[in-house]
C-alpha cells in the first residue's frame, strides 16, 4: 500500500516522560507542541508595536479574515488526507476550476445559484473519489496520483474558459456567501470555524477520526484490526475534494470573475499550513488547531511583512522557509523527546530487580523396598 507521509506523534505518558517537577521542565516540554502557538502571539504582537497606526485594526483583521479564509478551507482539506498519510494536491488545482464553473454555470448556462453550488461541490466530490480509487485500487502514490489528476483539473479548467475571463451578472444571494458580515467580521472565517470544529470533534472523539489516525500511523496494524483501510482512505479524498470545491464556491463568490490563472498561489500555503499543523499542538500528528495556527502564522507574518514594505516575492519565500524551519524545530524537539523516553525505560529496566530463579523442592531419595 502506497504511503506518503507517516504520523509518528507519542501520546503523553507521564511515567515515561518523567515528572516535570519545575516551571522550567514544564516550559521545556510545552514547547514542541505549543511552540508555534507563542510564535503566532509574539508575531502580532511584535507588529502591533511596530506598526500601530495600521496592524492593530479592524480593517486589517477583516482583510487577513477575508483574504486567508480559502486558504484555510484549503488547508483543512489538504490535513483530512494527510490523517491517512496521504497527500492531495489536487486542493490547489481544483479550487482553479471550482471557481470558473461556479460561475459559468450561472451566466453561461442559466443555472440558479443554488443549483451551480450543489453541481460544484458534487463535481468535486466526485474527483476526490477518482483520487481515492487511483491511490487505493491502482495503487499510486498519492502524491504523484494527486498531482496528475490536479494537472489535468487545471487543463480543464483552462479549456473551459477558453483562457479568458468568466464574468457576468451574477445574483445577490451567490454573492453574500463570501460578502456577507456577521458580527462585524468577515462570514468566511465563521464558514472555517465551523468546519474546523466539526472535524476537530470527528478526528478527536469519534471512531471514524480515529480510525484515520490509526491507519495513518499503521495501514497494516489497522487492517488486522478489522478496520476498512480502502474505505476510509476513499472517505477522506471525497471529504477533501468536497470542501476544495466549497473553497472554490467562496473564491468565485469574492472574486465575482474567473479565471485560470488565480487558484495555484493557494496551493503551496494551504501544504504549508497543514504540514505546520503537525509540528504543533500535536507534534508528528496532523490535527485541525495545529492547521488553523499554521495558517494563522502565514496570515499574520505576510500581512506584517508587506506593511513594511516588502517585495513581491516575500510571500512564496516566506511561507517556503516557515515550512522549512518548523519542520526541522519538530523534528528535532520530537527526536529529544523519543531520546529521553528511551534512556527512561533502559533505566527502568536496570532498577528492577531481575527475577530470582524458582528453587526446586527437596526430594526425598526414592528407596526401592521388597
Amino acid at each position: 500500500m502506497s504511503s506518503s507521509i507517516k504520523s509518528t506523534a507519542l501520546e503523553p505518558d507521564a511515567s515515561l516522560d518523567g515528572a516535570a517537577d519545575t516551571l522550567a521542565r514544564r516550559l521545556a516540554r510545552a514547547m514542541p507542541a505549543y511552540g508555534l502557538v507563542v510564535l503566532m502571539v509574539a508575531l502580532a504582537a511584535l507588529f502591533s508595536v511596530l506598526l500601530p497606526d495600521t496592524f492593530p485594526t479592524l480593517f486589517n483583521l477583516r482583510a487577513i479574515l477575508s483574504d486567508k479564509s480559502v486558504i484555510a478551507l484549503l488547508a483543512l482539506a489538504a490535513m483530512i488526507p494527510m490523517l491517512t498519510g496521504k497527500i492531495d494536491l489536487t486542493v490547489g488545482y481544483g479550487i482553479v476550476l471550482w471557481h470558473i464553473l461556479a460561475i459559468s454555470l450561472q451566466t453561461r448556462f442559466g443555472l440558479s445559484w443554488p443549483v451551480a453550488v450543489l453541481v460544484v461541490l458534487a463535481c468535486a466530490a466526485l474527483f476526490g473519489m477518482l483520487n481515492g480509487l487511483l491511490v487505493e485500487l491502482a495503487q499510486i502514490d498519492s502524491f504523484i496520483a494527486t498531482l496528475g489528476t490536479g494537472t489535468v483539473l487545471y487543463a480543464v479548467a483552462m479549456w473551459h474558459s477558453g483562457g479568458r475571463q468568466v464574468v457576468g451578472e451574477l445574483p445577490e444571494g451567490f454573492l453574500q456567501l463570501a460578502g456577507a458580515d456577521l458580527f462585524g467580521l468577515p462570514i468566511p472565517a465563521f464558514y472555517v470555524l465551523g468546519i474546523a470544529l466539526l472535524l476537530w470533534a470527528v478526528t478527536e472523539f469519534m471512531p471514524l477520526g480515529r480510525g484515520l489516525y490509526v491507519i495513518g500511523a499503521n495501514p497494516k496494524a489497522a487492517e488486522l484490526n478489522g478496520l476498512s483501510v480502502r474505505r476510509h482512505v476513499m472517505g477522506a479524498f471525497i471529504a477533501s475534494g468536497l470542501l476544495s470545491g466549497f473553497a472554490g464556491v467562496l473564491l468565485a463568490s469574492r472574486l465575482q470573475i474567473g479565471q485560470a490563472s488565480v487558484g495555484l498561489e493557494f496551493l503551496l500555503p494551504a501544504l504549508v499550513g497543514a504540514f505546520l499543523g503537525s509540528t504543533t499542538i500535536r507534534p508528528g500528528r496532523v490535527n485541525v488547531w495545529g492547521t488553523l495556527v499554521g495558517v494563522a502564522i502565514l496570515a499574520i507574518g505576510i500581512s506584517g511583512i508587506q506593511q513594511f514594505g516588502g517585495a513581491f516575492f516575500v510571500e512564496p519565500l516566506f511561507n517556503g522557509l516557515t515550512l522549512l524551519i518548523s519542520i526541522g524545530i519538530a523534528g528535532w524537539a520530537q527526536q529529544r523527546r523519543n531520546a529521553s523516553i528511551r534512556r527512561r525505560i533502559a533505566q527502568r529496566q536496570l532498577d528492577t530487580p531481575a527475577a530470582a530463579p524458582p528453587t526446586s523442592l527437596p526430594t526425598e531419595p526414592i528407596t526401592a523396598t521388597t
